[in-house]
This record gives C-alpha cells, structure tokens and sequence, in this order.
C-alpha cells in the first residue's frame, strides 16, 4: 500500500490542481547574513501559505491521499478520502506578498531592522507546478543600550523596578519585540498578584530611540494612566483592589439569570469570614473553607483565583466551578471588589452492571460484575467505590476425587478516596500547600478449582500528593497487607509443583510492604505568549522503592520466635515475605517540529529476598518482552540472562527474574489523518540474584551480563485520536541471547521465527 501510494503521489500529484492553476510545490528560505543567527527553521511559520506537508524524507503522503479520490465529490469514498488526505496547495499571489511582508515585520520584531526580502518564483507550467524562494537579507541585528522607566506612580514604580531582576530586556540583549511583550505581561502578571485587579498589559508602553548609524537602541518603560471603561467608572488611578465579601452559592444554576448577583438560597451561613449560600448542604462548611484561598480584607490575587477554581475542580461532586468578581467601588480609601464562587453540583451516585460470556478451549462459562460509586459518602467529596463480580466456567476432564468439577471465582472491592490528607493535626496552610488526596482500599478474592480452593484479600493505605503548579507527583504507600491462603487442595497438589516460583505462589503466605514513588516531568502547558507553543525537549522521570517484611522481622528477633521447619518466621502460621525493591525510568523525547520526534528510554530495576525470605513473590518479579520493553520477544518470553524458554507456554513462569534493564529508542513521525509511523530499537533483559536450578543460565555476572543483552528493532503504526492512542508495532529479533537459539536473527531473519506483533494503548515511554 506504502509503495502505491509513493508511485500515485509522484504520478499524479497535481491530478486535482484545476487548470491554469499551480501547486505550490516546494517553498525555501534562504538567508544570506554570514553569522548563520537565523535559518529557515526559524523563520517558516510566518508564512502566510506553505506547500503540502512532507514526510519520510520528501514524500507529500497526505496529497498522495487526497489524490486516490476520484472526481465525482458526491460519491461517499471520494468524500471520506479527501477529508483523511490534504487537498493541494494553490499558489497565490497575493499570499506570497503577504508572507514576504509578514516576513519583515517578524524580522523587524526580532530587531533586524533594514532586512531586504527578494522573492524568486520558479514556474513549471507544463507540470502545474511553482517553487517559492524567500531570499533573506539580514540587515545588522539592533540590540539595547539602555532601559529607562517613566512611571509617574511611585508605588507603582517601586513594585516594577523591585522586580526588575526578572525583566528579560536588559542592555545588551537583542532588542526582540516578542521578548518585550513577554515583560509586558510578565509584569501585568505580578501586579495582579499584589491587587491591581483592573491593570492590564495595554497599561505598558515602550519608546525606542535609536540614532543613525547606530544598532543601538535607548529604551523608555512608559506607563499609562487608567481609561474610562463602564465596568470601572470609578477608577481614575491604578491602584489594588481588596476583597469585600466572598459568597459561595452552592446550588449555582447556569440556565437562570440573576441581575446584579442577587443570589439566594434555602439557608444561609456564616463560617468563619465566607458566606455560603445552601439549597442543599452537600458539602461541610469546613471543606468548602479549606478550598478557598480568597479572604475578606486580602488583596485580590490571580493566583488566588486560580488556586480556588482548581481546589474545586478536584472536588467530584463538583459538576462545574465559577467565580464572578465584582468591583464594589471606593470605601474609606480603599478599592473592594465582592467575590462570588458558584458551584454546580454533579451526580452523587452511579451504579454500573457488566455480563461476559468466555469460551476457553471448548469451556463455557459466564461472568457477573457490579459497580457503585458514591461522589460524596462523607459530605466531602470523598469517593466510595464498591465492585462485586462472580464467574463460573464449566471444566471438562475426571475430576473424580477431587474437590469439585468446575471452576468458580467470586471477588469484591471496596475503597474510599479522600481528597485530602488524612492525617490529624495538620493546619490550613498545609492543606491548602499541597494538592493530596488518601486511599484506603480492601480486597477480597475466593476461588474453587477442582485442585484447591484459594482465597485472596488484602488491605492498603496511600497517600498522593503534588505542590500547587507543580509537575512533580509523589505517592507513598503507609501499609499494603496481602493474604494468600489455601483452605482446601488435593492431596498431592504442592507436591506436584516442583518449581519454586510458582509453588510460592500457591503456597500460604503473607506480604506486608510499605513503599514510595517520584514522578517528575518539565512537559508545560502551551503559552499564549511569544507565538506557537512548541517544546523542543521533553523529559519524564519515575522512581519507585518498596520494602517489605521488616517490621514483622524485627518482632520475630525481639520475641525470639522459633522458625518453621522450612526454617522462616511466620505469622498466625504463614511465612511472611520480606524484600527490598528498587525501580526506576527516565525518558526523553527531542521533538524536530510540532510532526517528528526521536524518543529516548532507559530503565532499570533490582529486586532483593533477604532475611525471611530466599525468593521474591511472583507477582514482584521482573519480566522481559512485550509492548513496553524489548519488543522483538512477546510478554514473558524473554530470559532471565541466556536461558532458553523453548516452549512459552510451559516456560513462562520461569522467564521472571530480580533484575532488569531496559534501553529503547524509537523515532515517531505524524504521517495522515491519525496515522503516525514509529521505528525503533529495544536492548534489555532480565536476570536473577541468586543461580537458580530452573533457571540455568538467569543469574546476573558482571563479567557476562553484557553478552545477554537482546536486541530487537521494528516498526509501528499508531492511531492518535488525540484522547488516546492506539499502538501497534511489529518488533523483530536482531540478537538472542538464549543458549541453542539463532544469535544473530537480523542476519538471516525470518518472520515466523523471529517476529512479534504488539497491540497496545499509548506510547511505550
């Protein structure tokens, strides 16, 4: 398909160009300084019209769409193609003049004041094709001498010239129009942040002097008294604004109209310095105070504002948040503004029911699941979540003798979200400090198998928590208790199971942990300011560590409890886990332009049994293989170290390991439509601590571990549908490092053999 489309594109790619009109074929920028300051990475985006977009190197794929449609525009395939392709670019005339125009004004705003700007056109009216060069010749680049400020408010011009340190124009910078708006906000930024409610950035003007001959240019801060606008008739001079009273109305109706905020309500009341206005009191006085960062007799604040909406919004039985502000006028020498907080209330409780059918190698069975969440259990906010579900499959085979013939499962959960930290003696402040919210969660899980009856619970305890405008997350994990307990099993079930992995796993145990993770990321929200966002770099973080067994070890010694013959400590009879975890993942992605991008992963863990215990649950091992890791290997079939896992269906209880290492690189580039292409390259593998007898080759040596490092590369196609992204990639072997295996793979490869095609949700890092 790729190759018909490449031979239609390069055939036929004016087939919808109308006649006597050209196809904008290819647009240059060529700029002629000789200190190479600018190119025409910098400059494109001021064009006013730009040829269709390429990509692998040249190829209009988008046109190449568009033109596979036929003529006829009422013919639904014709229509469903044009709108996934990109139609042809017309020149224009006129839009070529504008570009050039657009131009040397961006060039004139970056401070290349006498820029010559030549256009050459190349016509190929036998092709219906046009080139467009933009010859751009850089007059001397201007650059600050000196800054004066005329602001005739001396308070004003104290708060300005106090924060001075922050103006990015200072003399010797280039003189940049672009930079000199970014100080003209940055400054209307904090005067709204110490009161200055009503000033905006059209209040800053500047005056620049150059003189002839000169690249130097005198800059003047010129600040203008307030105009007359309706909503400020009072306001003849800048000053800041205090909050008068702040009113919640808790049971805001956006669809009814109220003149001149007259709200009202069922109940009034008063808490500590807020009104709050209730037809329904769904939310305690204390919660709603806690949320609110606006106070009675405080400067009016932006950040204030913003922090009070996002209090809000984190609240789920907060449907939707608004806040009216109101200027009030002139009292004993002082600005007052009124403050109105309208909340919208949202659904408190929803029910969900879900029926599944299964048919596992001819074994029919069936599944039942309930849902319930309450958005508001406490008057809080805090969240209920309530989940039952039950299956039953029916087994074929003898079971005579055993414990039943079929298999059943029943399982519940239950949790509670609190959108704050749970913790006594903590103040307002650091409530307000922080964004947190506390989980508390139970598990339970029964299964009946025709070999044993297993149950399954648990209980956990977690803390999240973030700074305010911050782009680090923590969570910390106070207590996460699992259970595993079989009442039931046929005589010689364990017995049976002779790899110690998977008989762990079915064995009575205990695992009591605690555990904390780092999120960190500098990705930032699109500016408004300085043109197009557009982030050349972006990088994510994680770490995570988790400890578990120690405090129930430290009771052991201290009582002096005798060990099980297995030679362990236990608990009310079962053997408890006890293990050190450490986790950690760092990614980068360099982004070319706004359609292309080459990302970067590495990541590595180790995992340690001690005391207690000599092998690690299964379910914290490490496994090699899949869509997130080396993907020439499907999930758990890869390692630990050289060992060769021949049959992965039998096997793959044994590829986990104690150690990973994983290393990707990936190239990701927009194609059409939804469609983007991703190549990459996986290295990694995994091992284990301690040489185990199933697991011939895993252990992790120094002297070798490098030689056990797979190797994969392939190619992907995504879906970006914006919300998510659907991924599927086709990951190739290149080295394998498993003992009786083809090493090298990429030298005579073969699909059946060395393939692995993954299907998954959003990107692999």
């Amino acid at each position: 398909m790729a190759v018909l489309l490449l031979l239609h594109s390069a055939c036929s790619s004016t087939k919808h160009v109308p006649q006597g009109e050209l196809l904008l074929d290819d647009v240059k920028i060529n700029v002629f300084d000789g200190k190479n300051e600018l190119g025409q990475a910098d400059l494109i985006n001021y064009l006013r019209q730009q040829p269709n977009h390429k990509v692998l190197g040249g190829l209009k794929l988008q046109l190449a769409v568009y033109n596979i449609s036929g003529r006829d525009s009422s013919k639904w395939f014709n229509r469903w193609v044009r709108r996934v392709g990109s139609a042809p670019v017309i020149y224009d005339h006129t839009l070529t003049l504008a570009s050039a125009k657009q131009l040397r004004t961006a060039l004139s705003n970056k401070g290349y004041l006498h820029s010559y700007i030549e256009v050459d056109t190349i016509c190929r009216p036998e092709k219906k094709k046009i080139r467009v060069n933009y010859n751009v010749t850089l007059g001397p680049r201007h650059y600050v001498d000196s800054i004066g400020f005329n602001i005739p408010d001396s308070t004003l011009s104290r708060l300005i010239l106090a924060d001075s340190a922050q103006l990015r124009v200072k003399p010797g910078v280039p003189f940049d129009r672009t930079t000199l708006d970014e100080d003209r906000q940055g400054i209307t930024n904090r005067l709204r942040n110490q009161g200055y409610y009503a000033f905006n950035k059209e209040y800053i003007t500047y005056t620049a002097d150059t003189a002839e001959n000169s690249q130097q240019v005198k800059l003047t801060m010129n600040l203008m008294p307030p105009y007359k606008n309706k909503k400020f008739e009072f306001y003849n001079n800048h000053a800041p604004f205090y909050f008068r009273n702040i009113t919640f109305v808790t049971n805001y109706n956006p669809l009814v109209q109220h003149e001149n905020q007259q709200y009202s309500a069922a109940d009034t009341v008063r808490y500590k310095n807020i009104t709050i206005l209730y037809d329904e009191h769904y939310l305690r006085p204390r919660v709603i105070d806690v949320c609110c960062f606006l106070e009675p007799g405080k400067q009016y604040s932006n950040t204030a504002i913003d922090k009070t909406y996002q209090a809000f919004s984190r609240l789920g039985i907060v449907k939707f948040v608004n806040i009216e502000v109101v200027p009030v006028g002139e009292i004993d020498g002082k600005t007052w503004l009124d403050a109105y907080v309208l909340l919208t209330k949202s659904r408190s409780q929803t029910v969900s029911l879900s029926l599944e059918g299964t048919n596992s190698e001819g074994d029919l069975g069936f599944g039942v699941g309930a849902g319930y969440q309450h958005r508001n259990i406490g008057r809080g906010s805090e969240i209920l979540n309530a989940k039952f579900r039950m299956s039953y499959e029916s087994l074929s085979g003898d079971f005579s003798g055993l414990i039943n013939d079929n298999y059943s499962e029943y399982a519940g959960e239950l949790g509670i979200t609190f959108p704050k930290f749970v913790c006594p003696f903590l103040k307002k402040s650091f409530k307000q400090k922080i964004l947190a919210s506390t989980e508390l969660s139970a598990q339970f899980n029964y299964q009946e198998r025709p070999e044993y009856t297993r149950i399954i619970a648990g209980i956990g305890w977690k803390y999240h928590w973030s700074k305010r405008q911050s782009r680090t997350r923590h969570t910390f994990n106070l207590i996460d208790l699992n259970y595993v307990y079989l009442p039931k099993s046929r005589t010689d079930f364990l017995d049976s199971i002779t790899n110690p992995l998977l008989r762990y796993s079915y064995e009575n145990h205990f695992i009591m942990r605690t555990g904390y993770s780092f999120y960190h990321t500098n990705k930032r929200q699109p500016s408004t300011i300085g043109g197009p966002f557009f982030q050349p770099n972006v990088y994510t973080f994680r770490a995570a560590v988790e400890s578990a067994g120690n405090l129930l070890y430290g009771i052991s010694k201290m009582v002096r409890q005798t060990k099980s013959g297995a030679g362990s400590y236990e608990i009310f009879g079962i053997n408890y886990s006890q293990y050190a975890k450490l986790d950690a993942d760092y990614s980068i992605t360099h982004n070319f332009n706004p359609r292309s991008s080459l990302a970067f992963h590495a990541g590595a863990g180790v995992a340690i049994p001690y005391g207690n215990s000599t092998v690690l649950p299964f379910e914290k091992r490490f496994y090699a293989g899949g869509a997130n890791s080396v993907r020439g290997w499907g999930v758990r079939t890869l390692g630990p170290g050289s060992y060769d896992g021949l049959n992965s269906m039998n096997s793959f209880i044994y590829q986990c390991g104690d150690i990973r290492l994983d290393i990707n690189l990936e190239y990701r580039t927009k194609l059409f439509w939804v469609l983007e292409l991703g190549a990459f390259i996986d290295a990694g593998n995994i091992w284990t601590i301690r040489d185990y007898e199933d697991q011939p080759g895993g252990v992790f040596r120094f002297d070798e571990f490098y030689k056990q490092i797979a190797l994969s590369y392939g190619l992907g196609l995504r879906l970006d549908f914006t919300y998510f992204l659907l991924r599927f990639d086709l990951g190739m072997k290149a080295y394998n490092p498993a003992t009786n295996q083809v090493r090298w793979p990429l030298l005579s490869p073969r699909l059946q053999r060395d393939s692995a095609f993954h299907f998954s949700v959003g990107y692999p890092f």
